[in-house]
Parts: structure tokens; C-alpha cells; sequence
């Protein structure tokens, strides 16, 4: 497998990490259970990272070769 062709399998999962987002910030929004829209809250934090991760990676991933691109610095070493 080629970088280009993982930049798609990232940013595939980025799509559907938002939608997951998306559809949990609707059921927090309609609940009045303060534990529960707790806990959808932390899970949507946790999905939010997890989202704006593999946005980055495909970004990365996708203009690795690419000349003159600056790479997010979260991932060089």
C-alpha cells in the first residue's frame, strides 16, 4: 500500500468519526439526563481527537513527496 492510497483510508475514517460526532452531539443535545449527556460529552472529546488525528495523518500522507510541503510537526521526529 502507498502513502496516497492510506491518505484515503485516513481520511475515510475521518469522515466517519465526524458523522459519529455529529450523531452523538444530536443525542446529547435531546437528553435532560446530566450523567449521560456527561459521558456523551467525554466520548465526543475523545472522538474529536481521534477525528482531528487521522484528518492530519491524511494530510500528512497524502503530500509526504510532495516538495516544499511543511509537515505537521506533531509528526516528524
Amino acid at each position: 500500500m502507498t502513502l496516497k492510497e492510506l491518505s484515503v483510508e485516513y481520511r475515510c475514517q475521518a469522515e466517519t468519526l465526524r458523522e459519529r460526532i455529529k450523531e452523538l452531539e444530536e443525542a446529547r443535545s435531546g437528553t435532560r439526563d446530566t450523567r449521560r449527556g456527561e459521558d456523551l460529552r467525554e466520548r465526543i472529546r475523545i472522538l474529536n481527537e481521534l477525528w482531528r488525528e487521522a484528518r492530519d495523518l491524511a494530510v500528512l500522507t497524502e503530500r509526504y513527496y510532495e516538495r516544499g510541503y511543511r509537515r505537521n510537526a506533531r509528526y516528524t521526529l
